[in-house]
């Protein structure tokens, strides 16, 4: 008989929650939004969703958070309102009754891929997520890397340029060059007017050339950052994934050919760099193998 998690992605603006077996295949699954109220009012919604899904064969609950989560499930989540220390396994456990896991997205993000997505089978990848922010899931060896404070894969911050960024305006970290809002920042530059980076990715692909620009100096930016990855971690495969990796090869292109002239020789011509192929689905399968992982763990 099959094992089931019960498994949720939490987001800012979104939670959705499915029942997972433990090939993978995802039974039922359910989206509500983020109660805008954070604090408790988000655990209520979690333990309701989480509830209405069908509990037979489940021995496990998994969460994975927009932050970070230590070994007692206790997250901080600065985009959720009262999240500073929110002892989420604790109160799940109390309103659910089976043992639950939380982790952080970006470890279920690359757990996900290498379980069942582009990096199926890799011992050695990186998961790197663009949007709002960047960040990373980091597995080698076989492990996930977590860092001491759980705190590694804090990618947005690597040094690009030689300006210390003060602020998310400031030039100098990969986030302010490649993640959605300051690519949005870039082309309100050259275009002289706001614009979303969905409507910037339309314009660049019906050929305008401005738009392209942008895109490819965005590009250049990320693939400063995969070089200083691929210098780092050696890593088999990188997975890009995230709104803002919906670009494709308008970010990716010169992303890859940045990351051929920075990285080491030897380690670049390992590496290959693809789109996530699970795309919304990599955290729930990601936190529905960690919940297996933890059960045969414990």
């Amino acid at each position: 008989m099959a094992r089931v998690a019960l498994v949720a992605d939490l987001g800012g603006t979104k939670i959705a929650a499915a029942r997972v077996e433990d090939s993978g295949r995802i039974t039922h699954h359910r989206v509500e939004a983020t109660p805008l109220a954070g604090g408790m009012a988000v655990i209520e919604a979690l333990a309701d969703l989480l509830r209405r899904l069908p509990a037979k064969g489940a021995c496990a609950v998994g969460v994975d958070v927009p932050g970070v989560a230590d070994e007692s499930g206790t997250v901080w989540a600065p985009n959720l309102a009262g999240w500073k220390r929110m002892p989420l396994a604790a109160l799940l456990a109390e309103r659910i009754g089976l043992p639950v896991f939380v982790d952080s997205d970006r470890n279920a993000f690359v757990t996900g891929e290498a379980w069942l997505g582009s990096a199926r089978g890799c011992n050695d990848v990186v998961f790197v997520t663009i949007g709002t922010g960047i960040g990373a899931g980091i597995i080698s060896g076989g492990r996930l890397v977590r860092g001491w404070g759980e705190l590694s894969g804090c990618v947005g911050w690597l040094a690009v340029c030689d300006r210390f960024r003060r602020s998310y305006a400031d030039v100098g970290c990969l986030e302010s060059h490649a993640a959605g809002p300051g690519i949005a920042a870039a082309a309100k530059r050259v275009l002289r007017r706001p614009v979303t980076v969905q409507e910037l990715v339309k314009q660049a692909r019906t050929g305008d050339r401005n738009a392209k620009q942008v895109l490819e100096e965005a590009g250049h930016y990320l693939g400063l950052g995969l070089a200083n990855l691929v210098d780092i971690l050696n890593p088999r495969m990188i997975v890009v994934g995230g709104g803002v990796a919906a670009a494709g090869d308008l970010l990716l292109a010169p992303a890859r050919r940045t990351m051929r002239q920075w990285a080491q020789p030897l380690a670049v011509k390992q590496v290959r760099v693809a789109r996530s192929r699970l795309g919304g689905r990599a955290g729930i399968l990601g936190m529905a193998r960690l919940c297996f992982d933890g059960l045969e763990n414990r």
